[in-house]
């Protein structure tokens, strides 16, 4: 045997009374140490430690496991001791273990029951299998060496056994399902002359020792539904069904932990849960508690816990029962800093390590630092310090910096510190006329103002809310007066501020938000000052109230190939539920542009830059809307369909604005012969994913009448019958449409072949005076319908249509002699490429560009608050004049103004 493992043996055994006893009392244990000491304890090496089918029955079986759990944790000792094994395989051994105990005891229990027969579902007629749930440090597979271990038993149907057994009794599934439980629980908590296997604690069951030993799938959901707590959603994050049917326990337990909305509501829970265990600590004197002390163990795992409380049932990557691994993921999605979160995790890792060399020590479940010089010794030198003061300076620095971080993140809200300055006027506003003091702080309009507030106050949605909420509406109130009123529409700010108080007064998780995070307030009342059209898509889609919170995510620039992988992750997770793909894509097409109107009105776009921002935003959600909507296609004959997007107007020439639609038609090439069926289907799903009204909103509204013989023409066409319909029937209105095409998503190759016919299509030669008669009769068409007016900068002439015209006039015109002027480059681009060939004076195509582009700030302008029109000044009358006489020169007649 290896002198090394000997000298290894004996240095644990200084630090490990527990392993000292061990040996002296078993030595073929020292000798299975010596032979195994230089690898893990590996879950193969358990099942071959005995013959465990042959030891059935418990008094075979309960020392059988003793002794396997005496060899798991001597080797467990001395590797973690000798620094052989990390902290993950220490957690993780011990935890298979446990797992593994709990399946022999249980077809243990299972066997010596085997004179009731089989316990039969009432409605499946099935077997029924009971789910043994291994809760807390079990379920996250982070057990501790001398942990006892929480369990909750559940079994899927009520019903009877079959009693096909000896006998041939039947009873009851709970009846039996009760025994099973507690045979398994005495075969691992029994204290015996070979001790135990862990004790088993039940007192997270529902209704807790009050409670049945057992419960069905329907009395399990109707508890969470009706009486479950906040506690314990925090508890059953981390359950995990060690035996029977994961699944169905996942189905019904996951809505009651993860919320479909962004849960702020957990931080109040979850800050009480941790008051009350900071009264028992003081009361009990429990300072030097490592678990539940400050800075301790519990308060690393609450901030784990917190935020997968608040956004798991939105993003599935955090649904982990892992405390290190969700502190590494909340670092990766930059819910907590890089920095923080390493603190999080070197500390917690201290921690852990602290605790298990407490356990060590007589393998006694504690997390309190000992009060005797030698064991402190030992703690010390274990730990790998030179004594005791070195050791608690460490553990200073790593408990100091735990508490910090809980108390950044569990920071009180407003409503628990000094009164608002305007609370008084607030709580008064019913009897105490607030317009003076509302003058005082600058709203020009105070009685208008005070109006909605006491209409606000007054109104039956503010009395009919939950106390717990109205308090914390309470609260907001006064803050947000005083907040709107540093802006200069202080009372239009308000205002809008109002309508949204009122739109999330029953969204009490929302409140919660706003009254976690007060820095948000000055964030919401700057946007809601500078644009109504903004403060209107927030009062629709509150959730968007979450990317206030950082203004490093909210301000940064798109990564858009980053931004494409967030969304096929989150499509992925939703795979099979339609309705939560279509939402997932809503959310996330929100979320991109609250992000980029934010960044427009803190001026870091240009217009024009703007556009191509929400032009990409809005391919990346087609091509995803293609793919997954493919998949939810029955009989489809291949895995990618062979069919693209095409997309025109705004879309097409990337001047997309907020609330645009989107002017599309599709288009395949397939062979197959159910291919006309497949995709026309697709279209018809895409059109419904993109339109459809879910509890999300809209996605996008769209426009499929630029297809072949619009209206009533195939909502698909494949690409050969496309062709043919450009080259023989168009008319020439659909190929000034064709100027500003582009594909957008789908199949490459198909996108390959549509821009190689629209080049065909726009190159070839036109008779110039025939086409200038049809270019200006389907612009006096236009008027008809939408007359011109010069607050109208789209439709007045010398605007917005009247330039595009111009271009498209340009295009299909010259194209054939100039194929520069098809690239698919904008308005303002190709009025350049034109003047450069000579097409058009120089001058004035200069002129009009900077016209088309006062005309789309302007028209961009308008419709971030809400106004139909614009106000007409010299600039923009020069502008129109610039228009105008492009029009003149270019068609050879003054506009006609009649």
């Amino acid at each position: 045997m290896p002198a090394n493992h000997s000298a290894a043996i004996a240095r644990s055994s200084e630090f490990s009374n527990y392993l000292r006893r061990l040996l002296a009392a078993r030595p073929e244990e020292g000798e299975r140490l010596q032979t195994g000491l230089d690898r893990p304890f590996s879950i193969d090496e358990m099942q071959a430690f005995a013959d465990w089918p042959a030891l059935a029955t418990q008094e075979l079986l309960a020392p059988a496991l003793r002794r396997l759990r005496q060899a798991v944790m001597a080797r467990l000792i001395c590797r973690d001791l000798e620094g052989l094994a990390p902290l993950d395989e220490v957690v993780s051994v011990i935890s298979q273990f446990a797992e593994f105990a709990v399946r022999q005891a249980l077809s243990s229990a299972v066997a010596s029951l085997a004179h009731y027969g089989r316990p039969i579902g009432e409605d499946s007629g099935e077997e029924q299998k009971l789910i043994v749930i291994g809760m807390g440090k079990l379920g996250g597979g982070e057990l501790n060496v001398s942990s006892d271990i929480d369990l909750i038993f559940i079994y899927p149907e009520g019903g009877e056994t079959d009693g096909a057994g000896q006998g041939g009794k039947s009873i009851s599934n709970h009846e039996y399902f009760t025994q099973v439980g507690k045979r398994l629980i005495a075969l691992l908590n029994d204290l015996t002359a070979d001790g135990q296997v862990f004790r088993v604690d039940m007192r997270l069951r529902p209704y807790g020792d009050s409670g049945p030993l057992v419960m069905s799938f329907a009395a399990l959901e109707n508890y969470l539904l009706s009486q479950g707590r906040e506690w314990e959603r925090y508890a059953w994050i981390k359950a995990k069904a060690l035996t029977g049917d994961a699944d169905g326990l996942g189905q019904l337990v996951r809505p009651f932990v993860y919320r479909k909305y962004l849960d702020y509501n957990a931080y109040g829970a979850m800050r009480d849960l941790h008051a009350q265990i900071r009264r028992e600590v003081a009361r009990r004197d429990m300072a030097d508690n490592i678990k539940l002390g400050p800075g301790g163990i519990r308060e690393a795992e609450f901030i784990a816990q917190v935020f997968q409380l608040i956004r798991g049932g939105r993003d599935k990557t955090l649904q982990l029962r892992g405390t290190r691994a969700t502190l590494t993921r909340l670092g990766q999605m930059r819910l907590l800093e890089p920095f923080a979160a390493a603190e999080l995790q070197d500390g917690y890792a201290f921690l852990r390590k602290l605790e298990h060399r407490l356990q060590y020590l007589d393998d006694q479940q504690t997390q309190t630092l000992p009060a005797d010089a030698e064991n402190q010794r030992k703690i010390a030198a274990s730990m790998g310090f030179a004594d005791w003061e070195a050791f608690l300076q460490a553990l200073a620095v790593h408990r100091g910096k735990v508490s910090r971080h809980f108390e950044q993140v569990f920071i009180l809200p407003t409503d628990e510190h000094a009164e608002h300055p305007l609370s008084d006027m607030w709580q008064d506003i019913a009897d105490q006329p607030p317009e003076a003091r509302l003058a005082e702080l600058g709203y020009a309009d105070p009685a208008g103002t005070s109006r909605q507030l006491k209409g606000l106050a007054q109104s039956q949605r503010y009395l009919q809310m939950p106390l717990s909420s109205r308090k914390k509406l309470d609260a907001l109130m006064p803050a947000l007066i005083e907040v709107a009123s540093k802006f200069p529409n202080a009372d239009d700010t308000l205002s809008r501020i109002i309508g949204l108080m009122e739109a999330i007064s029953r969204r009490a998780s929302y409140l919660a938000l706003l009254t976690e995070y007060p820095q948000t307030l000055q964030r919401l009342a700057s946007l809601y000052s500078a644009s109504a059209w903004v403060s209107a898509y927030l009062s629709r889609h509150p959730i968007l109230l979450d990317e206030l919170l950082d203004v490093r995510v909210l301000y940064a620039a798109p990564e858009w190939p980053q931004l494409a992988a967030q969304l096929e992750t989150q499509m992925q997770q939703a795979a099979g539920d339609v309705e939560a793909q279509m939402d997932a894509l809503r959310h996330f097409q929100h979320a991109q542009s609250f992000r980029l109107v934010a960044q427009d009105l803190a001026g870091m776009w240009t217009v024009e830059a703007l556009s191509d921002q929400l032009s990409l935003l809005a391919d990346l959600v087609l091509e995803s809307a293609v793919r997954h909507a493919w998949r939810d296609i029955p009989s489809r004959h291949t895995d990618t369909p062979r069919f693209a997007v095409i997309g025109y107007g705004k879309l097409g020439g990337k001047e997309l604005g907020y609330a645009s639609d989107l002017d599309i038609i599709f288009l395949y090439d397939d062979p197959h012969p159910d291919a006309p069926d497949l995709y026309s289907r697709l279209a018809r799903k895409l059109s419904t994913w993109l339109t459809s009204a879910t509890a999300a909103g809209v996605l996008y509204d769209i426009d499929l009448r630029l297809r072949p013989n619009g209206a009533s023409g195939l909502l698909v066409s494949s690409v050969s019958a496309f062709r043919q319909y450009q080259e023989k029937q168009a008319w020439v209105w659909e190929h000034q449409a064709l100027t500003r095409a582009r594909f957008v998503a789908g199949d490459t190759a198909i996108g390959e072949q549509f821009e190689t016919e629209r080049h065909a299509i726009l190159t070839l030669a036109r008779d110039a005076a025939k086409l200038r008669d049809e270019v200006q009769a389907m612009r006096q068409r236009m008027l008809e319908t939408h007359p011109a007016r010069d607050e109208d900068v789209k439709n007045a002439r010398g605007g917005i249509i009247d330039i595009e015209f111009i271009v498209q006039y340009l295009i299909l015109a010259h194209a054939a002699s100039l194929p520069s002027m098809t690239g698919n480059t904008g308005n303002i681009a190709l009025l350049a490429v034109a003047a450069d060939a000579g097409l058009i004076d120089r001058q004035l195509a200069e002129e009009a560009r900077a016209s088309y582009r006062l005309f789309r700030r302007l028209q961009h302008a308008a419709r971030l608050n809400d106004k139909q029109s614009v106000e007409v000044d010299q600039a923009l009358s020069d502008a129109y004049r610039s228009g105008r006489l492009l029009w003149q020169q270019v068609f050879e007649q003054a506009l006609d103004f009649s």
